[in-house]
């Protein structure tokens, strides 16, 4: 029974290896018998069936067991390891590791580390990082995007990186860019000549406005803050203390706003804010605010601005409970939990800069 077994496959590897190597000879004829649209099969250069031309061969098709080499590919391409082009490519770059293209790409590429190439209307793909030394298209990266010229779209897990760009930057860290028409989202910071929808809590824009400012609030929760964004949209990010209670009194605030009806002397601010009282050993209090704040500009570079908030507070201490006297809505959770709505209000006094 094994030994009939044993004949069965054997007989089969035999029929699998005919057959492959019949389809690689066929190939192998097509690609020389088409020279202005090859089909290039290998295992690393210079063994394919396009051998040592291999770096002077257009192909409308690459499968490449480890690296590939050509001069153009105007098809779609895979390798192992790394697909190498000496000029332009359209369609697929498809490699397990990176795609290098000297030229131009009119299609997407797809690394699993790293794509380098020299711009294009094309989108690049790659685990680690994006490369391009002339710019346009998108580029999707695990960690970093790098255009030396424009780009339409770079999406990174740590850091994007052009010089101007007609689209949106998302980045989970720092964008960074000289002209941006689009919006810049960054988990920490932005930084561009021009932009004026950076998302971020720390936003350095040139032609933008940076100011800081006192706040307290009707709980004396009283705050240094640094804002910074572009004309639209800006960041926060504060520090203060409570001067009402005894325990939980170091304050942290982050946030985000919006001006709007901006004039000379009048604007109306809007902020997001997520901010928490502590005493580094143990509880929380953390409170998710909506602030509507008027603001009037009394000087060039000061303005005074107050107004209602909204607000929804998590605690699990009594300190934190009573530290707001009323509530619209209160709920109990387990473990001394406590949530809560209540109305309020905050004011201060910025000097922009």
């Amino acid at each position: 029974m094994d030994s009939t077994l044993s004949n069965i496959k054997n007989k089969l590897s035999i029929a699998c290896f005919a057959t492959l190597s019949l389809a690689l000879l066929a190939i192998s004829g097509f690609a020389q018998g088409n020279k202005k649209n090859k089909v290039n099969i290998g295992l690393i250069y210079p063994i394919s069936t396009n051998g040592t031309h291999a770096p002077k061969d257009t192909n409308s098709f690459s499968l490449n067991l480890l690296v590939g080499v050509s001069a153009k590919e105007k098809g779609v391409s895979f390798a192992g390891l790394s697909n190498v082009v000496r000029k332009d490519a359209s369609g697929g770059q498809f490699a397990g590791f990176s795609n290098h293209i000297l030229g131009k790409v009119d299609g997407a590429q797809f690394a699993g580390f790293i794509n380098t190439y020299g711009g294009g209307k094309g989108a690049a793909f790659a685990g680690f990082a994006n490369v391009s030394t002339a710019g346009n298209g998108a580029q999707v990266a695990g960690f970093l995007n790098w255009s030396a010229k424009n780009a339409a779209l770079q999406m990174a897990g740590f850091m994007n990186k052009a010089a101007d760009v007609k689209g949106s930057q998302i980045a989970g860290f720092i964008n960074i860019a000289k002209k941006v028409k689009g919006v810049q989202v960054a988990g920490f910071i932005n930084v561009a000549d021009s932009s004026d929808y950076p998302i971020g809590f720390i936003n350095i824009i040139k032609n933008g406005e940076k100011s800081i400012a006192l706040t307290t609030d009707q709980n004396l929760t009283t705050l240094a803050t640094f804002r910074s964004g572009g004309k639209v949209l800006y960041g926060i990010i504060g520090i203060g203390y409570n001067f009402k209670n005894k325990d939980e009194v170091y304050a942290l605030q982050l946030g985000l706003g919006a001006h709007f009806f901006q004039s000379e002397h009048f604007r109306l601010n809007t902020e997001l804010i997520a901010g928490s009282l502590h005493n580094f050993k143990r509880g929380n209090y953390y409170k998710y605010s909506f602030q509507l704040m008027p603001s009037l500009r009394i000087a060039p570079n000061l303005e005074i601005f107050a107004g209602p908030s909204f607000n929804f507070v998590i605690t699990n201490t009594e300190e934190g409970k009573s530290l707001q006297k009323h509530y619209i809505q209160t709920w109990d959770r387990k473990n001394n939990g406590f949530n809560g709505m209540f109305l309020g209000y905050t004011g201060g006094l910025s000097i922009s800069f």
